[in-house]
């Protein structure tokens, strides 16, 4: 088993603080109307584990790593439905390469999904300065708007996602499977996989 490391050891990854909102009832169709509208970005947490399972930072074996379970691979599939009826463009779809998020992307939004490695989780990523050089790229692409009339997704990990934000978030926060959704002004939501499928009639 691996550990986190802590946003106390690495100052030098934080940006000035941001605060992340879990959409309401209220704000959820302002956000899914955003995405519809193409330009912005979503930065999406990879599906339900299985939390038997443990990370060994091996990035070759999905073994030792920690895995979709059926109930993560059902959500990713039906949130790829969702993102369809819904109307949402897609733009670039680029992932993470460790398994669960390789298989979120897949199972939720197919062939199109390229790897990119700047989404690595932080606790598969050891050198210090590489995570350094992840973490900004990520900061910088959230914000880069998408192709006019297109949503790009960037499927990865919480600890990374807070690193850029320059805060922790908190599991109920940013759950499984969740969207954030960014656009040139920074972030402005957070959707729940549920509160999408509604939104859909799913």
């Amino acid at each position: 088993m691996i550990r986190r490391r802590s946003f106390l050891g690495a100052p030098v990854l934080m940006a000035a603080p941001a605060r992340a909102q879990t959409a309401t009832d209220a704000d959820s169709a302002a956000l899914i109307t955003t995405l519809r509208a193409g330009s912005a970005v979503v930065v999406m947490r990879h599906g339900i584990t299985d939390r038997s399972q443990v990370d060994t930072g091996d990035l070759t074996n999905r073994a030792g790593q920690r895995n979709l379970n059926e109930a993560g691979r059902a959500q990713s599939a039906r949130t790829g439905r969702a993102v369809a009826a819904l109307g949402i463009p897609l733009g670039e779809v680029l992932t993470s390469p460790v398994f669960r998020c390789r298989d979120t992307a897949d199972l939720a939004f197919g062939t199109r999904v390229r790897v990119e490695e700047n989404l690595t989780a932080d606790d598969y990523t050891p050198d210090p300065e590489l995570l350094r050089r992840r973490i900004a790229w990520l900061r910088a692409r959230m914000v880069q708007p998408s192709a006019p009339g297109v949503t790009d997704i960037l499927v990865g990990h919480i600890v990374p996602l807070g690193m850029a934000l320059g805060r922790s978030l908190a599991q109920a926060e940013y759950p499984e499977g969740s969207f954030a959704v960014f656009t040139a002004a920074g972030l402005r939501g957070i959707l729940g996989a549920e509160t999408i499928w509604a939104a859909a009639g799913l």
